[in-house]
């Protein structure tokens, strides 16, 4: 920090993808600068690719709401809310207020790294002294590396050399005190924002389902210990049970932070020696989030563009209206139809089902991937750079340790494997609620009179499928198998 600032100044906590008190690096560290604090939060409309989508801007707005109340009923602390380009307006604070630093915690989309980079050295120019941390991983993507110093393409050896260095350290408790900055700093108001939908208000489902904010996140997290964490290595496949943890939104705001849920899983597996297997199963899962961070943070362009060179000249078609189909639930396939309209209504899929749905979009369909990501950025609550394009990016094939493309997933057979008796095929789509199991996920093949007693008429209640699997399958195995044959060519040419 600035020694020549008088110790009056403030420091600004600049508040990121890392909306909670417990475990935030960043706001100990102001709290330990022992100067008024100056809490900020800003809405970045400068940056040149993915602005948050809808679904995103509604959690935000309730998680700002959160964040903000908890502040001033803990610490007294007004919450700033600015809008616009964060690279102009911190340095514009900064000056205003006479603030001698500014503490953030890192964010590793490219252009927030872009952005932050030159925020640093802007700062620096002024006197102003910058502090960023680590809240948003268990290990920095550039901390762990191959035998030969270079970053990994494959989850497997990513995750062993992850968890052959030291576990996380403990997560710390909100800090008991913070000093308020007591001159009036002028903020905006969040209602102004228009994070909220209204015409029309489509969000009822997500007002039904999630509680966004700090508080919501660790009753998730105690809720998933509680209840699911001991039958989740073999029922986390299985939509029809509520055995997964729904913590990744409140992972990518930072309402929670990874140390947190790491120690609450490992210290639920240590008190109970049975959890062990279902407890290293969940981290994994960590792993792959921690993962998606790492080839996002080392190859930049992995949501715009194929990791894999070769799938740049594949057959995609382009068919809007396949596509609309596909966002819709009106592909004829229940498993995937079901997801959809998780999404649309929830703002969340189970995640065997977005492997499911997404294969049909790019294998079924031969819809470009990018297609799917776009959608899942919009739709999804939990919709997060890192994650949203890597597994994108593995079930097309083309990514970083992904799928091979000749993977096609049957989307009649996943579901008879993973909704078995058909509970989560008709939670969500209540028009086939009355089919027997035997033909819940192939209502076409239901001969007319259990169509009949079902009340189910195929093509007005619920549409037929919109492609035939087997002819579907063999068009994209032939459009790889091209695309591979170009391949040889080129090189042999070469």
């Amino acid at each position: 920090m600035a020694d020549s600032a008088s110790s009056s100044s403030p420091v600004i906590l600049w508040f990121r993808q890392d909306l909670r008190l417990n475990d935030n690096p960043a706001l100990a560290a102001a709290a330990a600068a022992g100067r008024p604090v100056i809490a900020l939060y800003v809405l970045d409309t400068a940056l040149p690719s993915w602005q948050m989508g809808g679904a995103s801007r509604w959690w935000l707005h309730h998680a700002l709401n959160a964040l903000a109340t908890e502040l001033k009923r803990r610490y007294g602390l007004k919450l700033i809310l600015r809008r616009g380009d964060a690279a102009a307006i911190l340095p514009a604070l900064a000056r205003e207020t006479g603030a001698a630093a500014v503490f953030w915690n890192r964010c590793y989309e490219p252009a927030a790294v872009a952005r932050d980079t030159i925020l640093k050295t802007t700062l620096k120019a002024e006197g102003i002294a910058v502090e960023t941390f680590n809240a948003s991983l268990l290990v920095e993507p550039w901390q762990v590396k191959t035998r030969t110093g270079g970053w990994f393409r494959v989850y497997s050896p990513f995750w062993r050399a992850c968890r052959a260095l030291p576990d996380p350290a403990p997560p710390h408790r909100a800090p008991k005190k913070l000093q308020a900055f007591n001159k009036p700093v002028h903020g905006e108001r969040l209602d102004d924002w228009q994070l909220l939908p209204t015409q029309p208000d489509w969000a009822g489902g997500l007002r039904a389902t999630w509680q966004p904010g700090e508080a919501g996140a660790a009753a998730r997290l105690q809720a998933f210990i509680d209840d699911a964490l001991q039958g989740y290595a073999d029922g986390r496949d299985r939509p029809d049970r509520n055995l997964t943890s729904r913590l990744s939104p409140h992972l990518h705001f930072g309402e929670i932070g990874p140390r947190q849920v790491w120690q609450a899983v490992q210290m639920a597996a240590a008190e109970n020696s049975a959890a062990a297997r279902n407890a290293e199963t969940f981290l994994s899962e960590l792993g792959w989030r921690e993962f998606a961070h790492h080839l996002l943070f080392h190859f930049p362009a992995l949501p715009e563009r194929n990791f894999r060179a070769g799938f740049d000249a594949f057959p995609w078609q382009d068919d809007p209206a396949l596509l609309a189909r596909w966002q819709r639930g009106l592909t004829g396939y229940p498993i995937v139809d079901a997801g959809m309209r998780e999404l649309w209504l929830t703002g969340w899929m189970h995640n065997r089902v977005r492997m499911i749905a997404a294969s049909f979009l790019v294998k079924h369909l031969r819809q470009h991937w990018r297609h799917g990501e776009a959608w899942f950025w919009d739709t999804l609550v939990d919709a997060d750079l890192a994650n949203n394009a890597a597994s994108w990016q593995w079930v097309a094939g083309s990514g970083a340790d992904a799928a091979p493309y000749f993977r096609i997933f049957n989307p009649i057979l996943q579901g008879e494997k993973f909704d078995p008796q058909g509970g989560y095929v008709r939670r969500w789509l209540p028009e086939l609620a009355r089919l027997p199991d035997k033909y819940i996920h192939k209502p076409w093949l239901a001969p007319a009179a259990v169509l009949r007693e079902a009340g189910l008429r195929l093509g007005q209640d619920y549409p037929q499928p919109l492609v035939d699997h087997d002819a579907a399958r063999k068009a994209a195995l032939a459009a790889f198998a091209q695309l591979r044959n170009d391949d040889r060519q080129t090189a042999g040419a070469a």
